[in-house]
């Protein structure tokens, strides 16, 4: 495939026209060539559904689950998939066992599922949450001792496991997750590496890293087809990740034996078992992987799509801070925004003069419906600030599209004529239409 980087790749994808996809990182966007694939897996399925689900579906689940062992660099025993990352730290979380005066430990920047996760656990269990409050930006070394000094006071056995992100979705930062990983090894505490935006954004070595649990979703940066993330759980732990959610023909009781079975696949182990029916649902998504991963080698492969993507990132985000007249967040070692193919954008706006969640529902839906556009926009620090996401298909005059996009909603905004028809914004979509 010789389609180069930018514009011409946007014939793979499926966007219309005039729509604008700044924000990969949400959702994934998944190409012409993947969608197909897809198609093809379903139709597979539906024409003999009981021979497919009963005796096929397991050996395909397996190609897919050592087409990302490989590339993560685990053991394909140890891979499961899963519909996403919610699901996975769910499934983690909600299968440990708390006893009186047990803590989960997190940042304040934790992706709100998993933080309802821990508090409904809370409710239930009585354990304990403890949450580190971090604002950026700070360094690498500041996170850590952060987190060691709350250990420290709180106490490290009771810490039953310590919940954190590769990449935090806001703001869209790098944490210091391999520090973070091997400080709780050597405190015996659980580590739960929330990898939501980590496969296919940046490379992980995961026998290197060696967490005790990681989940990545594989839609967002892989190409693979909504939903689809991996649960990495090594065989020292598998045996506390007793059942699924919802709870399925994998789960064995400790108390009786079930009265039949359903069991598509003989010679794999009660983990990998487990995650192989989960009640009826369309799994095709997951019998992708390796199509996702050939359309990634052909058009540039791992290496050249991280690094098309961070170095647009980081041009894209300094072009749109100086139409701004803003920043970019990061810290002075650089390290929060090192390898991303996500930049956070300051916006030009006093969140002590306006009314914080009214202005951002504005505009977002604003940028949809007038610009044909978005990104994220969110509070952090007390600074409005925008996550937008490099890919394949955009260059950097989209970036600089946006930035003249949020220049204008920001005058709006300051102006207090929120949803005043310009006759800049008018100018602005029409030179964006023509270069469609």
């Amino acid at each position: 495939m010789k389609t180069k980087f930018g514009k011409p790749m946007r014939k793979h994808f499926l966007f219309y026209g005039s729509w604008l996809n700044m924000n990969h990182g949400s959702f994934g966007a998944i190409p012409k060539y993947v969608k197909k694939c897809l198609h093809d897996k379903q139709d597979l399925v539906e024409s003999s559904p009981d021979s497919f689900i009963r005796f096929d579906y397991a050996r395909h689940l397996l190609e897919s689950r050592k087409a990302i062992a490989t590339l993560v660099n685990a053991p394909v025993q140890s891979i499961a998939l899963v519909p996403n990352a919610t699901t996975g730290i769910d499934t983690v979380l909600r299968n440990l066992e708390y006893g009186r005066g047990d803590y989960i430990l997190t940042f304040s920047t934790v992706y709100g599922a998993a933080e309802r996760t821990a508090l409904h656990l809370s409710e239930v269990t009585g354990v304990h949450i403890a949450n580190i409050p971090i604002t950026y930006p700070m360094s690498d070394a500041e996170t850590l001792v952060l987190f060691l000094e709350t250990v420290k006071k709180i106490g490290a056995d009771k810490i039953k496991v310590a919940v954190f992100d590769t990449i935090s979705f806001e703001p869209g930062v790098r944490m210091p997750f391999e520090a973070l990983v091997q400080a709780c090894r050597e405190l015996n505490i659980l580590s739960c590496v929330d990898g939501a935006h980590c496969v296919g954004q940046i490379p992980i070595n995961l026998e290197t890293l060696d967490p005790d649990f990681f989940v990545s979703n594989l839609h967002k940066w892989l190409f693979v087809p909504r939903g689809c993330a991996v649960l990495y759980v090594p065989e020292r732990n598998q045996g506390l990740i007793r059942t699924t959610f919802p709870t399925s023909w994998g789960f064995k009781p400790q108390s009786t034996i079930c009265r039949c079975q359903f069991q598509q696949s003989s010679d794999q182990s009660a983990f990998e078992r487990l995650f192989e029916s989960v009640g009826t649902m369309d799994y095709s998504p997951f019998l992708c992987v390796a199509d996702a991963l050939l359309f990634r080698e052909q058009i540039g492969g791992e290496r050249g799509i991280m690094l098309y993507n961070s170095q647009l990132a980081r041009e894209g985000g300094r072009i749109m801070s100086q139409i701004l007249g803003t920043e970019v967040l990061d810290n002075a070692e650089g390290t929060l925004t090192r390898g991303l193919s996500m930049v956070n954008v300051q916006l030009p706006l006093n969140p002590d003069t306006l009314p914080i969640q009214e202005t951002v529902d504005w505009i977002c839906r604003t940028l949809v419906s007038e610009y044909h556009t978005f990104t994220p926009v969110f509070l952090h620090g007390r600074k409005f600030w925008t996550r937008v996401s490099a890919q394949v298909y955009l260059e950097l005059d989209d970036f600089a599209f946006l930035g003249q996009v949020f220049k204008d909603i920001c005058d709006r905004v300051r102006d207090k004529g929120l949803v005043r028809e310009t006759s800049e914004r008018k100018t602005l979509m029409s030179g964006k239409v023509s270069q469609t």
